[in-house]
């Protein structure tokens, strides 16, 4: 599997945040988009996913699912963690692998995984920042997607947290998935870099 961008250009707001910009990112790759604040590293996320318009440019994927997009075959993590206060943990995951077609692990594995099995009863409008964080995350294992396009990561997440992360980020690029993460720190595992210019 193979997901190459041919001169991208993407506009917000009648503003270009980034133009002409090309990559290509394989299978069993690991891949940091880097840049200052307001360079397009979310936005370049949201692009793949399907959720911003291509302006001008062309995105490909060699090797996935001809039946389905590309953002059908991408998991998104944003800022936005997704989910309904008034439901519990489990609920809200259970929710997710539903409407996503699971595939992967049962929710009760993801939950143990990242640490929030014990809150699985819980309304999650009651969890913390970090806690928000792994339910989030837990959509990662819960659904098969090769493609992960991660915004902050591990934004909100303790140190032990972070490791856990890494270590499925690991599995996953391990498996044959691929993964685009927008962040200012390490990952914690090898990563190549892709720098996106500078803010307008």
């Amino acid at each position: 599997m193979r997901l190459t961008a041919h001169a991208l250009t993407c506009q917000r707001g009648g503003r270009i945040v980034f133009a002409d910009l090309g990559f290509a990112v394989d299978a069993g790759e690991a891949v940091q988009v880097t840049g200052p604040n307001g360079a397009g590293k979310s936005s370049l996320l949201r692009l793949i996913a399907g959720l911003v318009r291509i302006e001008e440019g062309q995105l490909t994927l060699e090797g996935g699912d001809p039946e389905a997009s590309i953002g059908e075959q991408c998991h998104y993590c944003g800022h936005q963690d997704a989910f309904k206060g008034s439901l519990t943990v489990a609920e809200n995951l259970a929710f997710w692998t539903r409407y996503l077609g699971g595939g992967g692990r049962g929710p009760e594995a993801a939950m143990e995984r990242l640490g929030i099995g014990h809150l699985a009863a819980l309304p999650a409008g009651y969890l913390s920042a970090g806690q928000r964080r792994r339910l989030a995350l837990a959509r990662l294992l819960t659904v098969t997607r090769p493609i992960w396009l991660l915004d902050e990561p591990t934004a909100a997440l303790d140190l032990a947290s972070q490791r856990v992360l890494a270590g499925i980020m690991a599995d996953h690029v391990a498996s044959g998935g691929l993964i685009l993460a927008a962040t200012h720190g390490p990952l914690g595992l090898p990563t190549r870099e892709l720098a996106i210019g500078r803010a307008a």
